[in-house]
């Protein structure tokens, strides 16, 4: 019966994460266990790729094989592998079954076995239980059996997505996954998928593109995507921090210098867009650049050449320029900040990045990624949220976006230890330890309107506040800067020591903008 269940599934036409997940779903179901998780191997780390009986957060897991040694015993066999209950290996879904949220509880019985497609090592597959002796003998031998019908599903879901024709980074990569990219964008949600499917559309095309969104919300990552499924993945794809830019050096660092041009430059050398020449430029911050280069940008972007600084002949370069800002270009546009030739030759395709808070449950999906980095780092056998912890995480506003998430987790998991919890224990990170509760959870009711005073009577006027005085004090020091750099938010950024979209986000905060 559970043979015909899964042949139906392979011969229906079903999406492929859809038929995956019924895999699974009918596994569990079948051999009566807690958990089923479906894992790619890919440059020594297992991804889940379809899970039924863990909790959400789960799919944002990536387990490196050599920090787990049930996993890598798995991979080492092509036979069933199965542990006993009262094994000293630690299991890497302690605590992560999900009809038992609330409790930090070992999984007792655990067996899984290796994945091959046409020879190669694809994955696994692990079946993990609550009660010892849920997987006998007969148990094992069945998943030894059941081995080949979940490599055909495997295969027949890499055969639907080549005839869809999605192109990979690497033309011979194995087609049932996106390539795990270095910075992986996680997350399930419908808005993001649609982005993505939208991504990887005009990565195809050679048009310009303006990543737009805020502080934290992983442009950098949606750039390297852009790159790595456009026609240019195999060229360099070359990053600027335009905001890090000293403008003495602006011109230099873009565009290149010969032997001389200026005090210090002893030798010819090449510009970024020379670097990228063939590949990708990416301007991070892009709405930091001085006037000045922004015309000599211009004029590259038009005729796609460049002059070295000191040097009277231009250079021809093939390069696809992605910029991105967390500002508004078109009011830095009105206000006379930015060229409005330059905004409209960069955004011929605007895509704007949703902040975190509008992921619906994507920020458990991060979240179980970041726990299992520090698990990980810190060395502990498992580190897992409670119910209340992941209530909490999709309640915050995270103006930080998914920076601040992994500072969130990270803090949390070292405040755990230094509060006494031991590293072989399943740690649970409880809402205290996660500090959501400060200012910047609902930034917009920071200010407040005092209330009238009644007729006839002179206002109340308390004494401020220590919140009050720090505004107050941080107001001065940034009109200050900007006094000293005339009114140059990059420039005050340097002289203030923080990093300049930081600086937009506190003055507008502040009211300063």
């Amino acid at each position: 019966m559970l043979y015909e269940i899964l042949l139906a599934d392979l011969t229906t036409e079903l999406p492929s994460a859809v038929r995956l997940q019924s895999l699974v779903r009918t596994l569990r179901e079948h051999f009566r266990c807690g958990a089923v998780c479906l894992l790619k191997l890919q440059e020594e780390v297992l991804s889940p790729v379809a899970v039924e009986g863990l909790v959400r957060e789960a799919l944002g897991r990536r387990f490196v094989v050599a920090q787990h040694p049930r996993l890598a015993a798995i991979l080492a066999s092509r036979s069933t592998v199965a542990f006993p209950p009262d094994s000293t290996l630690p299991d890497p879904y302690d605590g992560l079954l999900e009809h038992h949220v609330g409790e930090a509880l070992p999984v007792h019985d655990c067996m899984g076995i290796s994945l091959y497609l046409e020879g190669d090592l694809w994955g696994a597959l692990t079946l993990d239980a609550l009660e010892a002796g849920t997987f006998d003998q007969d148990a094992r031998e069945q998943l030894q059996r059941l081995a080949l019908t979940v490599e055909a599903a495997v295969r027949v879901t890499r055969l639907e997505q080549d005839i869809r024709g999605l192109r990979l980074a690497r033309q011979d990569a194995p087609a049932l996954q996106s390539e795990r990219m270095e910075g992986e964008i996680l997350g399930q949600s419908a808005q993001l998928k649609r982005l993505l499917q939208e991504l990887d559309l005009v990565a195809d095309s050679e048009l310009p593109v303006l990543l737009t969104g805020e502080t934290g919300v992983g442009k950098d990552l949606f750039a390297r995507r852009l790159h790595q499924k456009s026609r240019r993945r195999d060229r360099p794809l070359v990053q600027v921090n335009c905001a890090a830019l000293p403008e003495s050096l602006a011109e230099s660092e873009l565009f290149g210098h010969v032997k001389g041009a200026f005090s210090g430059a002893g030798n010819a050398r090449p510009g970024r867009f020379e670097a990228a020449d063939g590949g990708t430029l990416f301007l991070d911050e892009v709405g930091e650049l001085p006037l000045g280069i922004q015309a000599k940008l211009l004029r590259t972007l038009q005729n796609g050449e460049i002059q070295r600084l000191g040097e009277d002949e231009p250079r021809k370069v093939n390069v696809r320029v992605i910029a991105a800002t967390n500002r508004q270009l078109h009011d830095s546009v009105r206000d006379g900040h930015f060229r409005a030739d330059l905004y409209h030759r960069l955004s011929v395709y605007p895509v704007p990045i949703p902040p975190l808070r509008e992921r619906g449950s994507d920020v458990l999906v991060l979240a179980g990624h970041f726990l299992e980095l520090n698990r990980g780092r810190l060395g502990v056998r498992s580190l897992r949220l409670s119910p209340a912890a992941e209530q909490a995480l999709c309640q915050y506003g995270w103006p930080g976006n998914v920076r601040e998430l992994e500072h969130v987790i990270s803090r949390a998991a070292i405040k755990a230890l230094g509060r006494g919890a031991a590293r072989e224990d399943i740690i649970t990170l409880e809402p205290e330890l996660l500090d959501l509760t400060g200012d910047l959870h609902r930034p917009e009711n920071n200010a407040t309107t005092p209330a009238a005073a009644p007729a006839g009577q002179a206002p109340s006027q308390p004494p401020a506040s220590l919140q009050e005085a720090t505004n107050q004090a941080q107001r001065q020091a940034i009109e200050q800067a900007l006094n000293a750099s005339n009114r140059n938010w990059a420039a005050a950024a340097r002289l203030l020591e923080i990093d300049p979209s930081n600086l937009h986000k506190l003055a507008k905060r502040l009211g300063m903008k």
